[in-house]
């Protein structure tokens, strides 16, 4: 089996257009929540959202190109091509038959879905524009990333809801230790920032409705957080095998050495302690280390009522009382939740903070529940030797996906 590490990482956040800012900015706890511009939410019962902020996409891609993609599918292209170049993948040669992609979406071309909608009348002939397909489907990200840098290796999406980017890392993990491909950029995007994305979880009540303060709404295990923030942006990570990063002279940032992947069986959208449990013991196996190893663990911590606490639950069990010496947070705190390209982008945060050997926080928080009495890494950054970091995505549906990277010495 191949060693597989990161080469390469990028990021379009709300609280920063590329990795390095979107970093700076986790290190200050800045919060990306704000009311929504996107459309009018006066009448919604949330009426915020964790927006990209003077993202303009034509910066980046062509107009005409641009035309003919979804919101989600022009933030893949940004984050995935970042994190190409942060890598310095194009910089000599390389084998593009052994380079794949794999770019996760958890809803995928939302916005494209209710504007082609919004002009079809029943009785009528239908009018629908001839890119509809093609800017909807979750896996056309992969696609275009493919198709724009020449690579013919693995090229697919991975859905598994708020678990999908990170399900996107495994595959890529998986896919290079058994010698299926030399390089793949994995990640995820998302933008549902729209009526219907938002109407739909405002439904389901679980976003928080605390519109008289959007900044400090987001308060991952606050006894008095009531539901995360919708966010939306993109990640991508560069993974590759460590035989052909030693080779270019890449740059290593961390090295990606467990998974773990389990399924609830229980509820769709409940939390379930035991499957978090299971797929954070199955990660320490694969990667055959022991779990007072591990330092530092990103949680999932969406800030909802019953996920929080089921966490911590699942922390404790796996842990014992090493929990206590762990240091966790939540990065979603500050970016709200990326659904799909949540475990890509929290990913990033992980990678980061193993490279840099400090934890950024968990802002917003305000007052202790006895049922999270973990070190969540509360209002400020901390600097601390990780060998292993633990990055956790659970998503609708009981998909759990647990990733295990290690300090590359």
């Amino acid at each position: 089996m191949r060693r597989v590490v990161v080469t390469g990482v990028g990021a379009l956040t709300p609280i920063g257009l590329s990795a390095p800012t979107y970093w700076e900015a986790l290190l200050q706890g800045v919060s990306g929540a704000d009311y929504i511009t996107k459309f009018d939410a006066s009448h919604f019962r949330t009426r915020f959202a964790c927006e990209l902020k003077g993202f303009d996409p034509l910066q980046y891609i062509d107009r005409r190109e641009a035309r003919k993609m979804d919101s989600f599918t022009q933030y893949a292209i940004v984050a995935g091509n970042e994190a190409i170049q942060d890598a310095g993948l194009l910089n000599g040669s390389l084998d593009k038959d052994g380079v794949g992609v794999i770019m996760a979406s958890g809803i995928g071309g939302l916005y494209t879905f209710i504007e082609e909608m919004r002009g079809y009348r029943p009785g009528e002939p239908p009018r629908f524009n001839p890119f509809f397909i093609p800017k909807m489907i979750i896996d056309i990200a992969a696609g275009h990333i493919s198709i724009q840098h020449g690579f013919r290796g693995p090229n697919y999406a991975t859905v598994s809801a708020c678990a999908s980017s990170a399900n996107a890392i495994a595959d890529g993990y998986l896919l290079i230790r058994e010698g299926l491909a030399d390089v793949m950029i994995v990640g995820g995007s998302e933008a549902a920032i729209n009526e219907a994305g938002v109407g739909g979880f405002n439904a389901m009540r679980a976003l928080s409705e605390r519109n008289d303060d959007p900044k400090t709404a987001s308060r991952p295990f606050d006894k008095d957080r009531d539901g995360f923030v919708l966010g939306e942006g993109a990640a991508a990570l560069v993974l590759e095998s460590l035989e052909h990063a030693l080779r270019r002279g890449a740059r290593i940032y961390a090295e990606l050495v467990g998974i773990g992947l389990a399924a609830d069986a229980y509820h769709i959208t409940a939390p379930c302690a035991e499957g978090a449990e299971l797929v954070m013991r199955r990660a320490l196996q694969n990667a055959g280390i022991a779990p007072t190893e591990v330092d530092y663990i990103n949680v999932h911590g969406t800030s909802t009522p019953l996920g929080d606490i089921s966490e911590t639950k699942a922390i404790k069990a796996v842990f014992g009382e090493w929990a206590y010496q762990l240091n966790i947070s939540s990065t979603k705190s500050m970016i709200g939740h990326l659904l799909g390209a949540a475990g890509a982008v929290e990913a990033v945060a992980t990678v980061l903070s193993v490279y840099h050997q400090i934890v950024h926080p968990t802002i917003n928080h305000f007052t202790d529940d006895p049922e999270c009495d973990l070190n969540y890494t509360f209002h400020h950054p901390m600097k601390r030797p990780i060998r292993y970091a633990l990055s956790n995505s659970f998503g609708f549906g009981g998909h759990n996906a647990c990733l295990l990277f290690k300090r590359y010495e």
